[in-house]
C-alpha cells in the first residue's frame, strides 16, 4: 500500500509518498518563515492563501520524487486538525479532491498523532508501550502510547507551551521570527547560573506543566530600568536552563509512574540540542531509552501525517466526501485503527 500525505495545518506546506514495504519514498516541504518573519508571527490569512499557492506544485513533485503516478497511490491522508482552521481547509480540501479524482480513500489524521508517530520513520523505532514528551509551539503534553491510537494523556500545561515559552522570550529580547530557534542560538554565548529562573510547578507532585509564570520573570528581568542588553545571552541561557530542566524532570517522573523504560521526544522543541543531550543523558541514568525523529521530522511535515494514515488506511478507515477540519481535536478522542465493518 502506498500513500500520499498532506499537511497544512500552519505555516509548512508538506506532501510525502511512504510505501509499507518500500518507507518513506518522498518527503517535500515548503516553509512560511520568510513569509510571516515581517509581522513577528504567523498571520493565518496569508498561511492559508500560501498553501493554496504551494500544494498542487508539492503534489506534483512528491510523486516525481517517489516515482510514482496516481495508479500507484492507494489512499490520501491529510492533516484535518488541530490547527489554523484556513490552512487546514486548503490541505483537506485538496486531498479530498485527489482521493475522489484518482478513486482512492481518503483518511483525516490528528497532527499530534503524526508528531507522536514521527520516530517509527527511524531505522530502529520505538516498540509500543512507551512515554511520549510531545513539546512545541502550542503544545506541551505527556502520553502514554499504548498502541496506534491508543493514547491517555498523563499531563499537560495549564498555560503556555514550551515553545511557546521560548518564542515569547526571544520576542523580549528583540530576536527575529521564528524565536525559538534563535533563542537557542544565543544561550550559546550565555552564562550557566547568570539568571536562576523558576522551574514551574517541579515543587509539587504531578506531570503537569505551567510557563507562564517563567515568562513574567523573564519580562520583569529585561524590563528592569538597569537591565543591561549584553546580558541577553545570559537570560536566554536562563530560560533554556529552566524549561530543559522541567521538562526532562516531569518526563522522568512520567517514565516513573508508568513504569515504561522507553521515551519518545516529539514536536518542535524536540529539535532543542540542550533538551536532547540532557534527556539522553537522564535516560542513561535510569537504564531507560529516549527516541529522537531526526530534525526535519521534528517540526511539522507530512511524513509524519502518512505514518498515520498509512496505519489507518490499511485497517480500512477512510471519511466520506465532506470536507471537514477541525480547530481543537483532543487526542484522547482517538480511537485505535479498526477495519470498517462494511469492508470485511
Amino acid at each position: 500500500m502506498r500513500v500520499l500525505a498532506i499537511e497544512s495545518s500552519c505555516d509548512e506546506s508538506a506532501v510525502a509518498v511512504l510505501d509499507d514495504a518500500r518507507g518513506l519514498l518522498a518527503h517535500v516541504l515548503h516553509s512560511q518563515i520568510d513569509e510571516h518573519r515581517l509581522y513577528g508571527g504567523v498571520v493565518p490569512e496569508l498561511a492559508s492563501r500560501d498553501h493554496v499557492r504551494r500544494l498542487v506544485p508539492l503534489v506534483r513533485a512528491a510523486l516525481a520524487q517517489a516515482n510514482s503516478t496516481r495508479a500507484d497511490i492507494s489512499g490520501v491522508a491529510f492533516t484535518a486538525g488541530p490547527g489554523l482552521i484556513g490552512a487546514l481547509l486548503t490541505g483537506a480540501a485538496l486531498a479530498r479532491s485527489l482521493a475522489y479524482a484518482w478513486g482512492v480513500p481518503a483518511v483525516n489524521v490528528h497532527h499530534l498523532e503524526g508528531h507522536l508517530l514521527a520516530p517509527m520513520l527511524e531505522p530502529e523505532p520505538p516498540a509500543f508501550p512507551h512515554v511520549a514528551l510531545l513539546v512545541s509551539g502550542g503544545h506541551t503534553m505527556l502520553v502514554e502510547v499504548r498502541a496506534i491510537g491508543d493514547y491517555r494523556l498523563l499531563g499537560e500545561t495549564r498555560d503556555d507551551a514550551a515553545g511557546e515559552a521560548f518564542d515569547k522570550t526571544a520576542k523580549l529580547l528583540g530576536l527575529p521570527y521564528p524565536g525559538g530557534p534563535e533563542l537557542a542560538r544565543l544561550a550559546q554565548d550565555g552564562r550557566a547560573g547568570a539568571y536562576d529562573f523558576p522551574r514551574p510547578m517541579l515543587d509539587r507532585p504531578g506531570l503537569e506543566f505551567s510557563f507562564s509564570g517563567l515568562k513574567t520573570a523573564v519580562s520583569l528581568a529585561v524590563k528592569d530600568p538597569g537591565f543591561d542588553p549584553a546580558r541577553r545571552p545570559d537570560v536566554a541561557r536562563g530560560v533554556e536552563d529552566a524549561i530543559v530542566a522541567t521538562l526532562v524532570a516531569k518526563a522522568m517522573r512520567a517514565l516513573e509512574a508508568t513504569g515504561l523504560d522507553a521515551l519518545v521526544v516529539a514536536g518542535g522543541v524536540g529539535a532543542n540540542r540542550a533538551l536532547r543531550g540532557a534527556l539522553t543523558a537522564a535516560t542513561a541514568r535510569r537504564g531507560a531509552r529516549v527516541h529522537f525523529p531526526r530534525l526535519e521530522f521534528c517540526t511539522d511535515n507530512a511524513a509524519m501525517i502518512a505514518v498515520a494514515g498509512l496505519a489507518r488506511l490499511a485497517a480500512g478507515e477512510h471519511v466520506d466526501l465532506a470536507i471537514e477540519a477541525r480547530a481543537q481535536w483532543p487526542l484522547e478522542s482517538l480511537a485505535a485503527p479498526r477495519p470498517d465493518p462494511k469492508e470485511s
